[in-house]
């Protein structure tokens, strides 16, 4: 099939999150199993600073209300290497809108013509399937961001010979929707009529991520259970009636692993290697982790890692609670992320209160995140929701021990640890609360002092595949499901 994959972020190319890394390694493994792929990002400043080659394709004049803004459609001169020659990389650029210190925003913040960005971006995609004779299939979009393109292929873009093929959209997290003030409506060069309650109204604004919900042949989350939990008022942010009404179209894919980057036995960015059966390496890295981040190693004591947003939805009203306890674990502490300035300031100071115990680095560092991965006995993600997670994924791989929620994509990839059996790959807890965390957490400190059943669970956590070869069977099949 031939796919066109629109979306705002993609590894290596740019990144503030998990879509990045769905958005890089999908459409490679699609290429490899033999679909043609389209992938068209915005071409941020970050990307001109990491690559200098570009060749123009085309040119766009995409109408915004009464402008008439000017881009163009670049691909790479020279693809990064290993790329398959069935996977096509294009960028749509425009200065004014995308050449910026950010993708979205400052920290803490968006750009407040987010919504004009992408309304240009998705129109200039439309136009370069136009311009460059591309015969798609499936037109792939990726959260609010391109949660117009299904819109515009029933309305504006509805015309032979191009725009035959049918749309999917990947709701990647619910929680963002891309509002803006109905004002936007006349730019986005839809008619008020598209502007109602069963269309893109919400609360008197525009939703952009509802357009894609409501327009797209078929929908998909990436995970099996988050694709019934947004079914329900918890989890469906206001629109889960919408969601109810499509749910013969609504599908649950998991989300894969890039194993060629998160690898113990050839991380590129770890020194000390290791696999199963052979895992002095993963020592040194505790001992590294440790010196990383400030605190003194030991090997009695579980070191429990987490590199995350620092948003509630990721837990840390409860974890900022059980730090309050530290010195009740036989446990230390590291966390590396940013977000919320309220949670980073608490953690900044649980750790000042207990430097031994609690260490805390404010931003993100790739390479400090892998050595995370690989020196960590725990890794802990007690999300209030998560539609798929991938650092309980990757930390599977490297033998760090997951402990999660039972929500959406943790719930799906995660099983609770049976010592009586040994059948299980980490642990996880149900009611969303404190002492649910810190009795899990004591459970899981229990099993880490019996080096017999902490090695029996570590080698099932290693063994585990959730390779994108896996999941990407599954988007053809669906693929297949959207063209019919």
């Amino acid at each position: 099939m031939n796919i066109l994959f629109a979306v705002s972020e993609a590894e290596p190319f740019a990144k503030t999150g998990g879509l990045a890394d769905v958005a890089g390694a999908l459409p490679r493994a699609l290429a490899a199993a033999g679909d043609k792929v389209h992938l068209f990002l915005p071409l941020y400043r970050e990307i001109k600073g990491k690559y200098k080659n570009f060749t123009p394709e085309a040119e766009v004049f995409i109408p915004v209300g009464d402008r008439r803004l000017s881009g163009a459609i670049v691909g790479l001169g020279s693809p990064p290497a290993g790329q398959h020659p069935n996977l096509k990389i294009r960028f749509i650029v425009q200065d004014e809108l995308f050449d910026r210190p950010e993708i979205y925003g400052p920290p803490g913040s968006e750009y407040p013509d987010n919504g004009i960005r992408f309304i240009f971006f998705c129109r200039a995609v439309l136009d370069a399937v136009n311009l460059l004779n591309l015969d798609i299939d499936v037109y792939h979009s990726h959260d609010w961001q391109t949660g117009l393109i299904p819109v515009y292929l029933k309305t504006l873009y509805k015309k032979p010979p191009h725009y035959q093929g049918g749309s999917l959209f990947t709701i990647h997290n619910l929680g963002y929707q891309g509002i803006q003030d109905k004002s936007l409506m006349p730019l986005t060069g839809l008619n008020w009529e598209e502007f109602t309650f069963q269309r893109l109204e919400f609360f008197d604004q525009l939703n952009l991520l509802k357009g894609g919900l409501v327009y797209a042949d078929k929908l998909n989350t990436v995970s099996q259970a988050y694709s019934r939990e947004i079914l329900k008022p918890e989890f469906g942010f206001g629109l889960e009636k919408v969601l109810q009404e499509r749910r013969d179209d609504l599908y649950g894919i998991l989300n894969g692993v890039d194993y060629s980057e998160w690898d113990p036995a050839r991380d590129p960015y770890i020194d000390n290697h290791f696999q199963l059966g052979r895992m002095a390496g993963k020592k040194v890295c505790k001992k590294k982790l440790s010196t990383a981040f400030g605190l003194s190693y030991s090997a009695n004591l579980a070191l429990i890692g987490m590199v995350s947003r620092l948003v509630t939805q990721k837990g840390f009203d409860l974890i900022l609670a059980l730090l309050e306890r530290v010195n009740e674990f036989a446990a230390k502490f590291v966390f590396l992320g940013t977000g919320d300035e309220k949670i980073e300031t608490q953690l900044a100071k649980l750790a000042g209160r207990y430097p031994e115990k609690i260490a805390f680095i404010r931003g993100y560092d790739n390479r400090l995140a892998h050595l995370l991965e690989a020196g960590a006995d725990i890794f802990l993600m007690p999300s209030r929701y998560e539609p798929c997670g991938l650092n309980q994924m990757y930390s599977l791989r490297y033998g760090t021990v997951p402990l999660v929620r039972a929500t959406g994509g943790l719930d799906d990839s995660i099983s609770h640890f049976n010592p009586q059996t040994g059948r299980g790959n980490g642990f996880k807890f149900s009611v969303y609360s404190q002492s649910a965390l810190q009795k899990t957490l004591v459970e899981t400190l229990e099993i880490y002092q019996k080096p017999r059943l902490w090695h029996k669970l570590r080698a099932n956590c290693m063994r585990c595949d959730f390779s994108w070869k896996q999941s990407a069977k599954k988007y053809q099949e669906l693929y297949k499901k959207v063209c019919k």
